[in-house]
């Protein structure tokens, strides 16, 4: 279910607010959990918003948070659909 008054929470934030600090886990050494194709913009681009869930990132989180990738695509696909929405009202 989309919020109707707010922008859904990018996935973004999720992880950093509900993942990372509880866990107390650095956007450093989640990073060089994640492995090689991981850099600390391309991380650090995504808990801002500027740069969107794909398949392969829903992946590497799942696996490196015990999660699904669903969760993490489900997020994306929320905020997404939402701004689609927005759009269309004003056009």
């Amino acid at each position: 279910m989309l919020p109707k008054n707010r922008k859904p929470t990018i996935p973004g934030e999720i992880l950093f607010e509900e993942f990372l600090m509880p866990l107390e886990i650095s956007q450093t050494d989640f990073v060089n959990h994640l492995g090689k194709s991981w850099t600390q913009p391309k991380l650090n681009a995504i808990i801002r918003g500027k740069r969107a869930i794909t398949g392969p990132i829903a992946l590497d989180f799942a696996d490196a948070l015990g999660t699904t990738p669903e969760f993490w695509i489900n997020l994306q696909n929320n905020v997404n659909l939402w701004e689609e929405i927005r759009k269309g009202d004003t056009e």
